[in-house]
Formats: C-alpha cells, structure tokens, sequence
C-alpha cells in the first residue's frame, strides 16, 4: 500500500508499505546504511542493516546519489531516534531515476545559496520543505479566499488578461502584438467586474493574474502577480471594508487550524487579528509622518515611520485626497476633495486597495476627463453606466503580498513559484 511519509504510524509496525520520494541524505556507517527519504509530506528513515537486508539493496544504497527519485517497499518498524519515531528495513529499493552529481543547489540547506541562485534553480529550491511551506499554506489561504467569498454569495468569475486599454491610464503596460492592433497586458480587473455590477451579478470574485510594467527593484513588487478582486453592489466603501477584514481574520483562523505542520515548518506562530481593523484618516496619517504635502501617496519611509507608530498590526488608511486616487473613486458629497477610498495596510505594507465607485455616468466622464484621460477610450466601459448602473464597491487584494506579510517573509519572490521582476523571466 503507498504511503505519504507523513502517514507512516502506529497501526503500520510490522506491515509492508509502499514510499515513492527523493533520497535526502545518506549516512554509511560501513555495515549500516542510513537513508533519509523525502517526499511532499515529510521525511522517513530507511534502515539498511547490512546482515538483514539483501546484498543488492545493501550495495544499491551505498552507491545511490543524493537527489535520486527511488521506489521503496519495506517493512515498518518502530525506532524512536528515526524521525517520526518510524523507519522501515527495505525489501527492494528501485531508482526511477538517478541524479546528476554535484548539483547546483544544496536541498538539505547545510549550505545556504542566495536568492538569485535559488531562483535560477527553482525547482530544486521548491524541494526544500520550508519552501514547500510557504506554498502549502498559500494553497490553503486560496482555499479559505474562496470558501469564505462564496458563503457570502459572491460569485467567481474570469475576465480578459488582454485589453485594448488601461484600466486607469498611465504607462505602466506591458504591449503586445495583437494580430493588426496593438494590446496590452491587463493591470486589473476593475473595468469588467464593474460592467458585471450592470449586469446584475451584484457580487463578484475573481483570483487571476495581473502585470504592470513598474521598473521597481524593491522586496516587495513583482510584474506579474496574483490579485484577489471582489466588487459588490448596493454597498459602500465601509461594507467592502468589512467583508475584507472578516476575509482576513478567516484565512488566519484557517490557516492556524490546517497548516500547523507547514508554520512549524518555517517557524511561525500566527495570532488570529482582532476586529474590527482600525480606520486611520489621511490627514491623521500626514499629522503622524510629517513631510508629506497633501494630495500625495505615501511613500515608503513615511509608512515605515507610520507602522512605527501604530504597530505590525492590520490597519486601513482611509479618506484619501481625490486628485491621487483613480478615476472610478467615489469623491464626498460634502467634501470633493476627499474620496471613499482606503488601503488595508499590514505594517508598512500595503496589502489591498479598494473604494466605493462613481455609478453616475455623467460624473465618471467628468472624472476621467478631470485625470487627463481620453473618455473614447474607455466607451465600451462607459456603456455599462448608461442603463442602469447601480451603486457598489469593491477592492483588490495582492496574493503574494498578502502571503508575504502573513509569514513574515523578507521578499516576495519567497511569495511566488516562478517571479517575474524586471530582471527575471526565466525559468
């Protein structure tokens, strides 16, 4: 019967299993071979006394290489210093396929390799159980991302990677050579989910790529990344708020539940956030970082000063100025100058952004207008306000960043399986 190593207990001592997995280490000890075997779920230790197991299994592990993907069949046996308590004495060990030598990434981690390195071979670096971690438990904040949006009657959803123009002006786009035209790849989801808010879906999900043509070169930017996108009707500004925090704390409290193996893994200890997320206003957070003229974004070093103040903690930053927020951001009926707008921050990074929308045809062509944009551009947009767009919200929630801050990671290539920055398009 196969067995992940993981699955190996009490009720399998003495009984013939089945392992397929990745030779780890190998200790040789003259008469005694010790080969610790390696599979998605863990690590075993294979036994091989050289009086009590055949002479070619015996011989076969003294020559087989780190790395080798190999078949074993032996028996359980109990052995409290092997890890897991669990070893098994093989019957045969069968090599599916053997591992060039020396290889250019250390699995076991003895000798650490920069991230450019680990990068340049990522799947032996995905190998690694802390980094196998990390994608175990993005796997499961997905999971609780969808589980959590369709108990609230949202409904999943996939829109067009490639458009024919910007969801909110700007340069940073990547072209692309469609047929006789030219298109872009999308930065967003925005345009369309708020066309399905006329088409009466009412509320709306969608987990896709997205790629921006920054030429960042920081820990936390990446060109092409996963965004977690909702829009809701008949809402404002504070109900997506509060299906965004109450989506928060529900990825924690499943997480801690299900992947405890995975966060021992690399580490962690999580504590579910308390709600409600504070709201800090704009001009409060300009009174706390000083410097920053009003109407601007808010650069790094003034978060990092802010996060000082109010903790690594989750936060929203709400009430920003108009003119630094896009088009589509519903201004105050008694205050223009300020819109429904906010960010969920956790420390200084910024994890979402989302506002309340303009729904008035009229006021929208107004606004992008006001933003230097051509309304033209956007008409197969705009069609969607002229019969019947009702009132509604949503945001945008960055995957890997949110996994990034979640784990503590220092960078958020650590975040994604295959990054793409400016410097990297390969493997």
């Amino acid at each position: 019967m196969r067995k992940w190593t993981s699955d190996i207990g009490e009720e399998d001592v003495g009984k013939t299993v089945i392992l397929y997995g990745w030779i780890h280490e190998i200790r040789d000890l003259g008469g005694l071979v010790f080969i610790i075997l390696r599979d998605r779920e863990g690590f075993i230790q294979i036994t091989l006394p050289k009086k009590k197991v055949s002479p070619e299994v015996f011989k076969l592990a003294k020559r087989i290489k780190r790395e080798s993907v190999v078949k074993v069949v032996g028996t359980v046996k109990k052995e409290l210093k092997a890890p897991q308590g669990y070893e098994i004495i093989p019957e045969t060990i069968e090599v599916l396929n053997e591992a060039e030598v020396p290889l250019p990434l250390e699995v076991t981690e003895k000798v650490p390799a920069e991230l450019d390195t680990r990068l340049d071979h990522r799947f032996l670096d995905l190998r690694k159980p802390k980094i196998q971690a990390i994608f175990r438990i993005r796997h499961q904040m997905l999971q609780s991302i969808r589980a959590f949006l369709c108990e609230h009657d949202f409904i999943e959803v996939q829109t067009p990677k490639i458009v024919s123009t910007a969801t909110e002006g700007g340069t940073e786009l990547f072209p692309v050579s469609y047929f006789e035209r030219e298109a872009f790849l999308n930065q967003s989801p925005q345009l369309y989910k708020q066309m399905l808010m006329s088409a009466g879906f009412e509320r709306v999900f969608e987990i896709g790529p997205i790629f921006r043509a920054e030429e960042h070169n920081t820990t936390r930017h990446l060109n092409e990344a996963i965004s977690i996108d909702i829009e809701m009707s008949f809402t404002d500004h504070n109900g997506v708020m509060d299906i965004l925090e109450r989506l928060v704390v529900r990825v924690y409290e499943d997480v801690i539940e299900n992947c405890e193996r995975y966060l021992n893994w690399l580490n962690v200890k999580l504590e579910v956030p308390s709600l409600p997320f504070e709201r800090v206003k704009y001009d409060e957070v300009l009174e706390i970082v000083k410097d920053v003229p009003w109407g601007e974004d808010l650069p790094t070093p003034a978060l990092k000063v802010l996060a000082e103040e109010l903790g690594d903690v989750h936060y929203f930053i709400v009430d920003w100025p108009t003119e630094c927020k896009p088009f589509y951001a519903m201004p105050y009926e008694d205050r223009p100058e300020i819109c429904k707008s906010f960010d969920l921050m956790k420390g200084a990074l910024e994890l979402a952004s989302g506002t309340q929308r303009i729904h008035k045809y009229d006021m929208l062509v107004e606004s992008i207008k006001s933003k230097g944009l051509n309304p033209e551009s956007f008409e197969f947009y705009l069609e969607a306000f002229r019969y019947g767009m009702p009132p509604h919200a949503g945001w945008g929630l960055g995957a890997e960043r949110f996994l990034m801050s979640m784990l503590n990671l220092k960078n958020i290539r650590e975040a994604t399986m295959f990054p793409r920055d400016r410097n990297r398009l390969l493997p």
